[in-house]
């Protein structure tokens, strides 16, 4: 077993080699995780060996190859050329022109490096994103000691001007004291660039050529990320299943969302995805499950006994999960008019961070315990009805002597565009932990603040003897939990408190975790923490494909019925609150929406 270095700062991990210790094979097939063989039988793989044992097997003394063939294990009292002899038989096995490849595998190597393919470099996600996170998680000492980042787009474009594009973006972490400059000098030497269709088999077979340079014969392991549309993520898969996976490695691919437009589209890409790809192999990316606080939310709730027993029907009156942007479109409305805010933020975004708050508490921290009870929670949610969604769109708006543009202002969006920029639901979840608690949504665009948050408001005090104080607005006396993801994180109780003095006066305090406050260190990005965990192999912050479904399942039908009926949408001023239809939901069972007045 190889470990890859890190720092004290940062989670030790270690990537597996293939191990005669092995407990199961079902172990095994984790830890030696690949792009299954390829249809076409020129495509070899380059003899891929698992040296595991099996402890099943009534031969332990074979090595058990990944197509069910075995050959003969060593022994520690073996000498050096029968690792000789056992390469060059599989050398005998290999079609000619693939011996050259084969003859680099060397089953004694026992150093691994890393090496990710950021496809859509030139976009820029990658650029903004992928590239200082990577660079992020490099000045943090987190990733391996051997690691090499290949950036691979249709553009043309050299090494160095690869190099020249991504420096402008990174930064350096403010709480090290090592040299900036050179440090990020070393990150860009690591850096390459290979020019190609996405759609060409050539194009990726001349990446892996590179690859496997820089690999130098080590344990490869390769991680793709697909930073690019959805119409073509099937054929840059097929091309580097085919011809750019890793030969006794892992291979694993980072799918960006949009995860389809629906229920039907969502299940056809997954379906397809699979033809190359094992499901361990499929890390889809939802950057907000990355985000500190959405981290926190199930240390918070299952590591202190203060919260758990209040966690239900029985003390909490309604959830709400509230995003809204202070911009507009901004000149994507292209992309996003194919999508709406439906489908761009609520139906991954907030229902996953709802699933993650709603959970049963899991076995244990393992990934597939943890995403079993998010599953659960998704598939017992009521299907959204259409007269528990309000859509609303930006138009123009003038406040003092600036105007801003409506959403059908913008030149990419069509003018006569229903698209919603902006959505409210109220959610239901069926089960006897949940039952009748509604559970609100609502995000948009072009509206007064930027905000992500989880505001969690209690039952009122039965038999309150402080009701009188607060007059008939027993709203003024509800406790609230309020968890803000982002910006300026927080975490903070509203509880009712007595005004310092001689007389009765009440007012509502604030118990407040202000991350900047408390903790001097710098919050990482989402897609820092994301990208490690790929990496390292853990799943618990990426979807499955089940829970892909039920997702798709709660909000496909509403969503066809709002284009099929063509519902127009209410209007609301570039800058405002959004529409009134909004408040007339909340209203409907019982709710104010939190944000809703001013807060510290």
């Amino acid at each position: 077993m190889a470990a890859l270095s890190s720092s004290a700062g940062c989670r030790s991990y270690v990537t597996q080699l293939p191990s005669s210790s092995s407990s199961s094979d079902e172990t095994a097939r984790r830890r030696n995780q690949r792009i299954p063989f390829s249809s076409n039988p020129r495509i070899f793989h380059h003899a891929k060996v698992s040296c595991q044992l099996n402890p099943r097997s009534s031969h332990p003394n074979v090595l058990r190859m990944q197509d069910g063939a075995v050959a003969p294990a060593m022994t520690t009292f073996e000498s050096e050329s029968s690792s000789n002899k056992l390469k060059e038989s599989l050398l005998q096995t290999a079609p000619p022109e693939e011996r050259k490849d084969a003859a680099g595998f060397d089953v004694n190597q026992n150093e691994s490096t890393v090496t990710i393919t950021v496809l859509g470099a030139s976009g820029d996600l990658a650029k903004k994103k992928i590239f200082p996170a990577l660079f992020a998680l490099y000045y943090e000492d987190c990733l391996p000691k051997h690691f090499t980042i290949f950036g691979f787009a249709r553009t043309k474009m050299t090494h160095a001007e690869l190099r020249t594009m991504i420096s402008k973006t990174l930064t350096c972490r403010i709480d090290k004291r090592e040299n900036c400059d050179k440090k990020m000098d070393k990150f860009l030497d690591r850096c390459f660039y290979h020019s190609g269709q996405y759609d060409s088999q050539e194009d990726f077979a001349e990446l892996n050529r590179k690859m496997r340079e820089h690999e130098g014969g080590r344990v490869s392991n390769r991680l793709f990320y697909l930073s690019i549309p959805p119409n073509i993520f099937t054929e840059a898969v097929r091309c580097a299943s085919q011809s750019a996976s890793s030969v006794n490695g892992w291979t694993r691919v980072i799918v960006e969302k949009p995860f389809g437009r629906d229920s039907e589209s969502s299940a056809a890409l997954t379906k397809t995805l699979k033809q190359y790809l094992l499901e361990d192999q499929i890390f889809r990316i939802d950057h907000y499950l990355g985000k500190e606080l959405v981290e926190n939310l199930s240390i918070m709730r299952f590591s202190n006994l203060i919260f758990e027993p209040l966690w239900s029907r029985q003390y909490i009156r309604n959830v709400q999960l509230i995003f809204s942007e202070d911009f507009g479109t901004e000149g994507r409305g292209g992309y996003f008019d194919n999508y709406g805010i439906i489908r761009d933020i609520m139906q991954n975004h907030l229902l996953q961070i709802l699933a993650l708050f709603a959970m049963e508490t899991p076995v244990s921290l393992d990934a597939e315990d943890i995403r079993n009870e998010k599953v659960k929670v998704l598939r017992s949610m009521r299907p959204l009805s259409l007269e528990d969604v309000v859509i609303g769109q930006y138009k123009s708006h003038t406040k003092g002597r600036t105007t801003y543009p409506g959403y059908t202002d913008d030149t990419t969006v069509p003018k006569d565009s229903l698209t919603p920029t902006f959505a409210a639901a109220a959610l239901f979840i069926d089960n006897a932990r949940w039952d009748g608690v509604p559970f609100l949504m609502k995000a948009g665009k072009a509206l007064h603040n930027k905000i992500a948050e989880i505001r969690v408001q209690f039952r009122h005090v039965p038999g309150n003897l402080y009701n009188r104080n607060f007059g008939t607005d027993l709203d003024r006396a509800t406790n609230e939990l309020v968890i803000r993801v982002q910006p300026d994180e927080a975490i903070y109780l509203k509880i009712n408190n007595k005004i310092p003095g001689l007389g009765m006066r009440l007012d509502r305090s604030y118990l407040n975790l202000h991350y900047a406050a408390r903790y001097s260190k710098e919050i990482p990005d989402a897609y820092e923490r994301l990208l490690l965990d790929a990496i390292e192999g853990e799943r618990r912050l990426f979807i499955r494909s089940d829970e892909l479904n039920a997702a798709w399942s709660l909000f496909t039908p509403v969503l066809k019925e709002l284009e099929k009926k063509k519902i127009i949408p209410e209007y609301y001023p570039y800058g405002s609150r959004g529409p009134v239809g909004a408040h007339y939901l909340a209203a409907r069972y019982n709710v104010r929406w939190g944000d809703i007045g001013s807060e510290q």
